[in-house]
């Protein structure tokens, strides 16, 4: 027998999909009801029903449940050797190559956006790059844009940016401003930010590199099989790379023959 809460659950889904166009029906059920008691604990809401009727009578709730669904952990250079990898995989693949389009599914707050932007500019190819980053969120995407981040992670993310593999002094990429860091307004002169679901949104253009990084472990099976078929493989050129988070995988995808693994253990993928 299916539990009420699953039931509410399900309804509330639905109903904000019905609403508002966002679909998180197909999202880690245990992870969707751990945010959506959370919120009504926070929120001082009743019940799951209590919550319902209140975001289908005022945006505001939805907006703030968006944030609470909308998952931001992120770092710069964040599993320094998934740079690495990276790094080695741009020098023999897109040095001759005329422009390079790079998708950011799932940016966040644009950590990984700006720590990709510095690796290119070392590689010498960052004036031939466009870097597309989206996400599901505005707020974080706003934030992405601000190219503002807490200066007490400075010291974590030099550590990550020598460990990828980094060239320079880490300090020469950020003014110490505003209570945090200010990244340079070069970093983001290729960068190209949108709001963008993959749950219901379609490909927008031809990609030579997509990475999406740690997004699928909140969504099923189905929902995960659905972004990579029909998203992400279609998304890339012949060739292209894609680059998964380090609980990701392929191997419920149809699309798994279609990709050749280049370092199973940093989740590194080639369209072939």
């Amino acid at each position: 027998m299916i539990e009420n809460d699953h039931i509410e659950i399900d309804l509330l889904l639905e109903a904000i999909y019905r609403k508002y166009g966002y679909d998180f029906r197909n999202y880690a059920y245990s992870s969707i009801k751990r945010r959506i008691f959370h919120f009504i604990e926070n929120e001082s809401f009743k019940s799951i029903s209590d919550l319902q009727g209140a975001l289908l009578k005022n945006e505001s709730v939805m907006e703030k449940l968006l944030l609470t669904f909308s998952i931001n952990v992120t770092q710069m250079f964040r599993n320094p050797q998934f740079y690495t990898i990276f790094r080695k995989l741009a020098q023999e693949l897109f040095s001759n190559m005329p422009i390079i389009r790079i998708w950011h599914a799932g940016c966040s707050t644009g950590e990984e956006v700006y720590s990709m932007a510095i690796l290119l500019t070392e590689l010498g190819i960052y004036d031939k790059c466009r870097l597309y980053a989206t996400d599901i969120n505005e707020k974080v995407i706003k934030k992405a844009q601000s190219r503002i981040f807490p200066l007490s992670q400075m010291k974590m993310y030099t550590q990550n940016y020598l460990d990828a593999g980094g060239e320079k002094s880490f300090s020469e990429y950020y003014t110490a401003r505003y209570k945090g860091a200010l990244f340079n307004a070069d970093l983001a002169k290729n960068m190209i930010f949108s709001v963008h679901n993959l749950v219901t949104d379609k490909s927008f253009n031809e990609f030579h590199v997509v990475i999406c990084r740690n997004v699928f472990i909140y969504f099923n099976s189905d929902l995960q099989n659905k972004v990579i078929d029909n998203l992400f493989y279609g998304s890339l050129m012949s060739g292209g790379l894609l680059g998964l988070g380090d609980k990701e995988s392929l191997h419920l995808s149809n699309s798994t023959e279609h990709f050749k693994v280049l370092d199973k253990q940093l989740r590194w993928f080639q369209k072939k």
